[in-house]
């Protein structure tokens, strides 16, 4: 029986890697599928990990129609069995009615993938949507961590290394250096940190915590490295 799943988790908690390696284990067995992507981190039309795994997929824009792509396939020969469906916060609550749709009408899985929350720790609709209709949420057992080395739980949004809570919820940003110190720019450098919820109430990033470090002004009962 054909079931929509999602995986969620924060950042760095091996989201894309896994879906990689359910292609390969579904297609491996003579399954035929299609990935699906949206704001990659590696660009359009592609599902990458930070592992350096990556192959190509189909960029979902906000027109994307999950029924159509499937009945486009099937019409012309194309065997359809599974969907792979990364960064599917981004998706819209109507996609992820599609999906629904395509799994209880066409009987094909769907293994969706995504952030749940925002660097506001709102839910993202695509998220919200997809934990309100799959057969199945799963949260990934690989732990991201924050940079005091405690579980992360929340995605942070920074601007030259300082945590914000506000503006608008889909912004590119780097994510592989957003722990680090910030580049001399004229631009505003914005990157997103994983962080645990202590931290991200307290507004501590790594950049925050070693500017700390270096005034001698740690926050009561905070790590010194």
């Amino acid at each position: 029986m054909a079931e929509l799943v999602f995986y969620s988790g924060t950042m760095d908690c091996g989201k894309s890697t896994l879906a990689l390696q359910l292609d390969h284990n579904h297609s491996a067995r003579g399954r035929a599928g299609v990935l699906f992507s949206c704001n990659d981190r590696a660009g359009e039309s592609m599902i990458s990990s930070r592992l350096g795994l990556r192959t190509g997929a189909v960029e979902v824009a906000p027109e994307t129609d999950f029924w159509a792509e499937v009945v486009h396939r099937r019409t012309r020969g194309g065997a359809v069995d599974y969907l792979i469906c990364d960064e599917a916060q981004f998706y819209t609550p109507e996609q992820v009615e599609q999906l629904a749709r395509v799994v209880d009408e066409m009987g094909v899985d769907v293994f969706a993938f995504g952030i749940t929350a925002d660097f506001r720790t709102r839910l993202f609709p695509g998220s919200q949507r997809l934990i309100e209709l799959a057969d199945r949420v799963q949260v990934l057992q690989v732990e991201a961590l924050c940079w005091c080395g405690c579980r992360a739980t929340h995605n942070a949004r920074t601007v030259d290394g300082v945590m914000v809570v506000e503006g608008d919820q889909v912004v590119v940003g780097d994510v592989a250096g957003a722990s680090a110190d910030p580049e001399p720019s004229t631009e505003p450098h914005i990157g997103y940190e994983t962080l645990c919820r202590k931290h991200y109430m307290r507004r501590v990033t790594e950049f925050t915590a070693n500017r700390l470090v270096e005034a001698d002004q740690l926050l009561p009962f905070e790590p010194s490295a």
